[in-house]
C-alpha cells in the first residue's frame, strides 16, 4: 500500500472510530468529508478493501467498526427525530439572538450532526460582546429557569465565548469536530470569523460540514435596544463580574470532587469563556476514541502495518 492510500485508510478508520464512541455509523458522504478523499471512486475502493479485511462493516447505507445492524436502525431513527427538532432550533436560536449582548448563535452537539437521541437536547454555542458574557448568560439562564421551568430539552446553554476569544483553547479531535459541524443560526459573518481563528482544525478535517440550516442575520431587538445602553456603564461591569464570581463559587462548591485540571476544561469559567460540561464529556469521548484506535492498530497491522493513532 502506498503512502497516500495508507494515509486515507488511517483517516477512514479515525473517522469511524471517533463516531463509534457515540454508536454512530457514518454514511459514504460523511466519510468522504472526514477522511480527506478527493475522489469518490478512490474512497469506494478503499472501503471495499477494509470490508473484505473485516476491519469495517457495511450496515445498509452506513459503515461501522462493528457488525451490528442495530446501529444502522438506531441511526435512522435518530436522524428522523432530529428533523422534529429543527423547528424548535430555529425558534429558540432566534429568541437567543434577541437577548442583550448575544452576537452569534450556533447549534452544536448531536443536532449539528443531523441526529438526536431519545433523551437528547439542543445545544447552543453562543458568542457574546466582550465583558458582557456573564450578563448575557445569566439572563438566558433566568429565562430558562422561569419560563421553561429549567428544562434544557430545547434550550441547553452550555458554551459561551466572547468576540475577542474566537480561538478555542483546547485543540483536539473533539473540539475540531464540534467546530466544523457547528450550524450557524445567527450571524454568518461571525461563523466565518470563528473558522478563520481556528485554522488548526485542518490537522483533523479539511473543511466544515455542509450546513442543513439557513443562518439568519437579524437587527437588534427592542430588548437589546433598551437594556444595552443601560448596561454599557459601570453598572454593567459590576454585574458581569458579580455573575461570573457567584457562578464560579457555586460550581466549585457543587463539583468539589473534580480535580483542578478537569474543572478548568469541563467548567471553564473566565471573563471570556463559560463552559458547563460537568460530566467532562470531552475527556470520555477522547479516551474512548484512543481505546478504539489502539485496537484498530493491532488489527490493521496484520494486513497493512498501519500506525493509526498518531497519524
Amino acid at each position: 500500500m502506498n503512502i497516500t492510500h495508507q494515509t486515507h485508510t488511517i483517516r477512514i478508520l479515525q473517522a469511524l472510530a471517533y463516531y463509534d464512541v457515540f454508536n454512530f455509523p457514518l454514511n459514504f458522504e460523511e466519510i468522504l468529508r472526514y477522511s480527506h478523499f478527493s475522489k469518490k471512486e478512490e474512497l469506494a475502493a478503499q472501503l471495499t478493501v477494509l470490508i473484505d479485511q473485516k476491519i469495517i462493516f457495511k450496515l445498509d447505507e452506513f459503515y461501522a467498526l462493528r457488525d451490528d445492524v442495530l446501529l444502522a436502525i438506531q441511526r435512522k431513527a435518530d436522524d428522523l427525530r432530529a428533523k422534529e427538532y429543527e423547528d424548535q432550533a430555529y425558534k429558540k436560536s432566534a429568541l437567543i439572538g434577541k437577548f442583550p449582548y448575544v452576537k452569534g448563535v450556533f447549534i452544536s452537539g448531536s443536532l449539528s450532526k443531523g441526529t438526536m437521541g431519545e433523551d437528547g437536547d439542543i445545544d447552543y454555542f453562543i458568542v457574546t460582546t466582550p465583558n458582557r458574557l456573564w450578563v448575557a448568560r445569566t439572563l438566558l439562564i433566568l429565562y430558562k429557569k422561569i419560563f421553561l421551568l429549567n428544562s434544557r430539552k430545547y434550550f441547553c446553554i452550555n458554551y459561551l465565548i466572547d468576540e475577542e476569544t474566537l480561538e478555542i483553547e483546547q485543540k483536539n479531535r473533539f473540539t475540531a469536530t464540534e467546530l466544523i459541524t457547528l450550524l450557524p443560526m445567527i450571524n454568518t459573518k461571525l461563523y466565518a470569523d470563528l473558522l478563520a481563528n481556528n485554522t488548526w482544525v485542518k490537522e483533523y478535517y479539511t473543511q466544515p460540514t455542509d450546513k442543513c440550516f439557513e443562518a439568519k442575520d437579524v437587527e437588534k431587538s427592542v430588548f437589546q435596544k433598551i437594556t444595552e445602553p443601560i448596561l454599557d456603564t459601570k453598572l454593567g461591569d459590576i454585574m458581569d463580574d458579580f455573575f461570573m464570581n457567584i457562578t464560579l463559587k457555586r460550581w466549585k462548591r457543587k463539583f468539589h470532587n473534580m480535580n483542578e485540571e478537569d474543572f478548568k476544561i469541563a467548567l471553564n469559567t473566565t471573563k471570556r469563556v463559560s463552559k458547563h460540561h460537568p460530566s467532562h464529556f470531552q475527556k470520555r469521548v477522547l479516551n474512548g476514541y484512543d481505546e478504539r484506535m489502539i485496537k484498530l492498530e493491532v488489527l490493521a497491522q496484520t494486513s497493512s502495518n498501519l500506525h493509526l493513532k498518531n497519524a
